[in-house]
């Protein structure tokens, strides 16, 4: 078992290649569901930003949704009043994210535990307060209608169904998990690292802790805006809910789920919620939370690593029966 566990972790990009095999089995499993499908890799994407700031980084936050909703409104402002190419809006929305981060990331990163959480909290307030008194841009509580998108590349127009936004989601997804894959075995990936683990030795030693929390900081915004502008485009819609308190909480919830600091655990923990969700959500339209609750509470006592850590912790629980028989 070992060696077979061992030629396993040997195969390159093993997990990732799975996991894009199973998002084009479920393309044709589930044809009526893309836009489900479609919403569920948005989400991933939005949680990836946030293991990279969070899981790999360690900087707390429950204010990610502002670098997602500034995204997605960036990216609707810019498709009504300058160009519908979806590909130019996605840079759109990635500028922004990673502006509001730059912005916001010089005043955070100087604050560490609740005062960081709190302020995080702040700069959605504020980003959301903004947008809802500037209604004759964004619309206000009514929120940014009339965003209209041109075929991807000139080619593939966006249709009812959902075949285009679930292939264009997909490529982005891919992409961005990508440029996150280089970004965490570069060299700030691993100091970031270091800073979680112990950010006095790493200043010991010289490193700019400061700037680099706000450089991932910036990073992370980036991905999390081009996650709202690829929601933007998508639906062809945005509210003010892009800057609602329940989707940092949720994307936090989904990191738990799978595990951080991995960037496969943010995957199938956002799968995860997303179809315990929609199923519980179907079944019982207002007690589908206990469900949530309840996964939860049993993730971070028994697997505090997440989904990723079920196949250790069952190893050890093995090994120690087997150590404990006569």
């Amino acid at each position: 078992m070992t060696t077979i566990r061992t030629r396993i972790r040997g195969v390159p990009l093993l997990p990732e290649a799975v996991m894009l095999a199973l998002a084009v089995i479920a393309y044709f499993l589930f044809p009526y569901d893309l836009a489900l499908l479609t919403r569920i890799m948005v989400m991933m994407l939005f949680v990836l930003s946030l293991d990279l700031v969070l899981g790999y980084a360690g900087i707390a936050t429950l204010g990610h949704a502002a670098l997602y909703g500034t995204g997605a409104y960036a990216a609707g402002l810019f498709a009504v009043h300058v160009s519908a190419d979806p590909v130019t809006g996605l840079v759109v929305g990635a500028a922004a994210g990673a502006a509001l981060a730059l912005v916001s990331g010089l005043l955070l990163m100087r604050a560490h535990g609740l005062t960081l959480l709190m302020l995080s909290i702040a700069v959605t307030l504020i980003c959301q307060e903004i947008a809802n008194k500037a209604r004759d841009l964004t619309g206000g509580a009514d929120g940014l209608r009339g965003i209209r998108m041109e075929p991807v590349l000139g080619l593939f127009k966006f249709d009812f169904v959902g075949r285009t936004g679930f292939w264009y989601a997909l490529a982005v997804l891919c992409v961005c998990y990508a440029v996150l894959k280089i970004v965490t075995l570069s060299p700030i990936g691993l100091s970031v690292r270091g800073i979680k683990d112990s950010a006095a030795r790493m200043v010991a030693i010289g490193s700019p802790v400061y700037r680099r929390l706000v450089t991932i900081y910036t990073i992370g915004g980036a991905i999390a805006g081009v996650a709202g502008a690829l929601a933007a485009q998508v639906t062809q819609l945005v509210s003010l809910e892009v800057y609602a308190f329940n989707l940092s909480a949720e994307a936090l919830i989904m990191l738990i789920l799978g595990g951080a600091g991995r960037l496969h655990g943010a995957i199938i923990g956002t799968l995860i919620f997303m179809v315990v969700h929609h199923v519980a959500a179907s079944v019982d339209p207002f007690n589908w939370l206990f469900i949530i609750g309840a996964l939860v509470l049993g993730i971070v006592f028994f697997v505090p690593a997440g989904m990723l850590g079920i196949p250790a912790a069952l190893r050890n629980l093995i090994g120690r029966n087997g150590d404990a028989r006569p």
